[in-house]
């Protein structure tokens, strides 16, 4: 994101070396090798904060792997309800992945997989199949389905019924084109500003220019990811919920969130 940022348009050394030995005909594309080295950063950084865990004698990383647990774990009861917690792995992976991948833009000769729309959208479509499955799930289909046409209205209202559920089915279908996109362009913005400033006057810039942006860059890989996460939860209470005035509850704390990032 900010180390050689004169060419911050050209492929990483890693991406060049694995393409280099696997030959043209099988490159693999940038997004793709940079994506799965966030799933194994991921895991690797959770085995190494994770340590030898002790109840007497916890270690920082011990600790601090405790307080996203319990900050993710509340924030999953709280949007979901008390019977929440049971998606809690999905929504933690979707939490610490997004995280690592939004911040290895800050790591030299790396770039943020978030930074290409062809891994928001997989994650935004990762999303909407899971929460549509849990609606499957936990209604049956029938019932799923029948959660789109809203409350039930006399027969007179009939039609109103039709025009609320074609709105609500729309109005789902679009959820991982929103997911995919708004964490694809703050991301890719907060890449591409950071490289332009650092480029106004290099190579001053590049040295002095990220060590300034970087708590911004920190603090947008934080927001992006919290929102992400937010909104898949909410759309995961939404199917879940039995209560349609908590379901509008839900949309508009939706659509508060997604307005402030």
């Amino acid at each position: 994101m900010f180390l050689f940022a004169e060419g911050a348009e050209h492929e990483p050394l890693i991406v060049q070396f694995i393409n280099h030995y696997l030959g043209e005909k099988y490159a693999i594309p940038e997004f793709t090798i940079m994506f799965v080295i966030a799933c194994i950063l991921t895991f690797v950084l959770i085995w190494i904060f994770k340590g030898k865990l002790s109840e007497d004698d916890p270690t920082n990383g011990q600790l601090t792997l405790e307080a996203g647990f319990l900050a993710i774990k509340d924030l999953v009861i709280n949007v979901i309800g008390e019977d929440g917690f049971k998606y809690f792995p999905v929504v933690a992976t979707f939490a610490v992945l997004i995280l690592v991948s939004n911040l290895m833009g800050m790591v030299p000769l790396f770039k943020s997989p978030t930074g290409s729309v062809n891994v928001t959208m997989a994650l935004g479509l990762t999303s909407f199949v899971y929460f549509n499955y849990i609606g499957i799930k936990e209604n049956g289909l029938w019932g799923y389905i029948k959660h789109f046409a809203g409350p039930k209205l006399p027969l007179l209202m009939f039609p109103i019924t039709i025009l609320i559920f074609f709105i609500e089915i729309v109005s789902t279908s679009i959820r991982p084109l929103t997911l995919g996109v708004r964490l694809f362009a703050n991301m890719f913005a907060d890449e591409q500003l950071s490289a332009q400033i650092a480029n106004l006057a290099p190579p001053y810039t590049q040295i002095l220019v990220p060590v300034v942006l970087m708590p911004l860059g920190v603090f947008v890989a934080f927001v992006q990811t919290l929102v992400f996460t937010l909104l898949s939860m909410i759309y995961i209470s939404l199917v879940v919920s039995h209560d349609h005035g908590h379901e509008e509850h839900g949309d508009a704390h939706g659509e508060t969130a997604a307005a402030h990032a």
